[in-house]
């Protein structure tokens, strides 16, 4: 297939960051097409309406109202099935056994750059853009695709994107890469876009109330109570579902032991929380799993780089070991609090995104 190098689709969520991406790929001279993804479709008037949902109604007329005022096609695509099967449906079932998963790292794993950019190739875009802050970097001596944090440190979104693959990101651009969001709102302003002032969308998409209400909706039947135990077996009282507890976690446990106490790990096999105190929450080594490395094919011997085990959290200097499995294992200079399955861990060698997988158990 002969693919047109000009022709990029933007993926438009109806926010100031992808309708700037459209504005400078425009202004860049590029032919560019906007296709905002339905995903999600929740009944209630508040959630179609709502500030910040980046798949309600009112999200579709912003892209819309971007792109008349772009002068570029525009079209609502519906993912909603797949959406369900590969991000809902996951949400649900981690929670279900006691892990804490990131929505968002799996609609961009199989959403956006996999099923939106196999829709852009079909109308023979070569490229997909997203406005996400992190940069892309082809290496002439390694031939290979990079992936850096963008130039906006307090933006910079590359945590999210490191299941990436070498194919997806040559048909990637990321443009807002080397700007500030600063820098973003007032490019929009100046384009007259609609959404300049549009605040930025925080919660997870499909969760209109809190994600409790939403689990006990799909998987009622499910969830079973259980004990909650502290670190020596202890039964200190009873829980709801371990679907509705994290790590660190310390509101909402329905104990009072005169101390404060924390979730430090949930037990699936036995149905258990495991509550402790503060330092019990320390772990300096855990085990990752469904690894992607983008610096490089495959991870041979132990190295040494920057992990980061959650969206907002600092990365900290660990050493990364094969195993036979195909998992890895991360050993921290200092034990790190709250490391939690189900998470992100993500690895940094200064701007530069490694890889990354998905924290699976810690070590003692």
């Amino acid at each position: 297939m002969s693919l047109n190098k000009n022709r990029v689709v933007v993926a438009m969520s109806g926010g100031v960051d992808s309708s700037t991406c459209a504005y400078l790929l425009k202004e860049q001279g590029y032919e560019v097409i906007g296709i905002t993804m339905q995903i999600w479709q929740d009944p209630s008037e508040e959630y179609v309406y709502r500030e910040g949902g980046c798949c309600s109604i009112g999200a579709v007329y912003d892209a819309r109202k971007v792109a008349e005022k772009l002068k570029i096609p525009y079209y609502v695509l519906n993912f909603k099935e797949l959406f369900n099967e590969k991000v809902i449906d996951y949400f649900v079932d981690e929670y279900l056994v006691g892990r804490t998963p990131n929505p968002c790292i799996a609609c961009n794993k199989y959403i956006k750059f996999e099923a939106l950019l196999k829709k852009a190739m079909e109308i023979d875009a070569y490229y997909l853009a997203t406005g996400h802050y992190a940069r892309i970097e082809y290496d002439g001596e390694s031939g290979r695709y990079l992936l850096k944090k963008g130039r906006d440190k307090t933006k910079d979104q590359s945590y999210a994107l490191y299941n990436l693959t070498q194919e997806q990101l040559e048909h990637l651009l990321l443009p807002l890469g080397e700007f500030t969001k600063s820098q973003i709102r007032e490019i929009a302003r100046k384009a007259g876009l609609p959404v300049a002032e549009k605040p930025d969308s925080q919660e997870i998409c499909f969760v209109n109330t809190n994600y409790k209400d939403f689990l006990k909706e799909r998987a009622v039947e499910r969830i079973k109570p259980g004990p909650i135990l502290d670190t020596s077996g202890k039964v200190l009282g009873q829980h709801e579902g371990i679907a509705f507890y994290t790590i660190g976690q310390r509101r909402g446990l329905g104990i009072s032991a005169g101390r404060p106490l924390y979730v430090v790990n949930i037990d699936p096999e036995k149905n258990a929380i495991i509550v402790g105190e503060e330092k019990d929450l320390f772990t300096k080594e855990f085990q990752a799993e469904k690894i992607n490395w983008i610096a490089f094919d495959s991870l041979t011997q132990k190295i040494r780089a920057y992990a980061k085990i959650r969206y907002n959290f600092e990365e900290k200097p660990a050493e990364i070991h094969p195993l036979e499995s195909g998992n890895i294992k991360v050993v921290f200079d200092e034990p790190q609090k709250s490391v939690t399955p189900g998470q992100s861990v993500v690895f940094y060698d200064g701007d530069l995104v490694l890889g990354g997988g998905i924290i699976a158990k810690k070590g003692e």
